[in-house]
């Protein structure tokens, strides 16, 4: 009999586990959960740990493919495309909207955040370099004088916060790329550029990511 209670317990404690570290990033979209591996690390056997899979798999958060096993659930395809492609075109009319009541300090901050992205490139943190990306882009469109489409972008991106994927978990080299972009947008900004050539390169920016996701997707894709 205390066997039978104890079983539910370990395997309480194997799902939480993993279920944390999914959240936080510790396990990204894609990363393999090897059965024995996690059993070890919590002291328990494999049963437990294959009972919280199943759990996990169940939510959606974990997948199972033969021949591969089980592993972190990849981003939901088409809530991300979805989501990314309003992010685009709102987050690109709000930047270029922006541009003529964004001023110079607040360049002067986007470029220093910038910087920090790019001293990030070397010691790589996906989730870190998420978080100050989003902060990066928040200086170019908060300013924007349309509260409608401000709130659209706010909530595009409080949406993809809820994915809790970061692109950049899956293609680090698109982070390099990211940092170029911004350069670009920031000089078209300096230059009193027109806002339908800001708009385009913001939108183009976001485009880009989708693109490098869905590459990869179809890459990993059984």
């Amino acid at each position: 009999m205390a066997e039978l209670i104890a079983a539910p317990s370990k395997s309480r404690l194997a799902y939480d586990w993993i279920r944390s570290r999914i959240a936080d990033g510790r396990l990204p979209p894609g990363t393999r959960l090897v059965l024995a591996a996690v059993a070890g690390e919590l002291g328990v056997s494999a049963v437990p740990v294959r009972e919280a899979i199943r759990l996990l798999e169940a939510e959606g958060l974990v997948t199972f493919e033969r021949n591969v096993g089980a592993q972190v659930a990849l981003v939901d395809e088409g809530e991300y495309v979805a989501t990314m492609q309003v992010l685009g075109i709102a987050e690109g009319a709000a930047t270029a909207i922006s541009a003529p009541w964004v001023t110079a300090d607040d360049l002067d901050r986007a470029a220093a955040i910038n910087a920090r992205l790019e001293a990030m490139l070397a010691d790589f943190d996906p989730h870190a370099f998420t978080r100050l990306n989003a902060e990066f882009h928040a200086v170019l469109f908060e300013r924007c004088p349309n509260p409608q489409l401000l709130a659209i972008v706010r909530r595009a991106w409080d949406r993809l916060a809820r994915l809790r994927d970061s692109t950049f978990s899956f293609v680090p080299e698109r982070a390099v790329e990211s940092v170029r972009e911004h350069v670009g947008i920031l000089e078209l900004i300096r230059a009193g550029a027109p806002e339908l050539d800001i708009e385009l390169t913001a939108r183009a920016h976001r485009t880009r990511t989708v693109d490098a996701l869905l590459a990869y997707q179809a890459l990993h894709r059984h």
